[in-house]
């Protein structure tokens, strides 16, 4: 990236100590779901978020995780929020439905909130491909949110 001497820039702050974040995991594809959040715990906790500062609500599907979202960022007690999950594709345009509405709710909800929200909802064509990918996204995830937070701070 470009640096230039004669402007702020922000920078990069993954420091989680003092942040409150929440995170929404779907239960459909659980055993995904459970690596995602089990990634992503351990990197907010590396980054320094208090475990007491972290909050896990579970909902039946993707679809459900916006509202969950939303409910969480209404309260006013999070910095950041993480939405973990995986829409697999399967035969039928069900995929394209869920993935399609699932992501554009989130987004929704991060603007209409003015709040970060990591999404970590996996796509894939298969489970073989959320599983290899579960670890990584789960870490990003958290690396996001934190960052995002603390720009979002800064930038107040």
């Amino acid at each position: 990236m470009a640096r230039y001497d004669d402007l702020f820039e922000y920078d990069e702050n993954l420091d989680g100590r003092g942040l409150r974040i929440a995170v929404v995991m779907s239960r459909f594809n659980q055993d995904v779901g459970e690596g995602l959040l089990s990634a992503c715990v351990a990197e907010l906790r590396r980054l320094g978020v208090d475990p007491a500062d972290l909050r896990l609500a579970t909902v039946p599907g993707a679809l459900e995780l916006p509202l969950a979202l939303q409910t969480f960022g209404r309260t006013g007690r999070f910095d950041a929020l993480i939405a973990l999950g995986a829409v697999i594709r399967g035969e039928t345009y069900h995929f394209e439905l869920v993935s399609n509405e699932m992501g554009a709710g989130i987004t929704r909800v991060a603007l209409d909130l003015g709040l970060p929200i990591a999404n970590g909802v996996l796509t894939t064509d298969t489970d073989e491909q959320a599983l290899a990918r579960m670890s990584e996204k789960g870490r990003d995830c958290a690396r996001a949110a934190v960052e995002m937070a603390n720009l979002c701070k800064a930038i107040r």
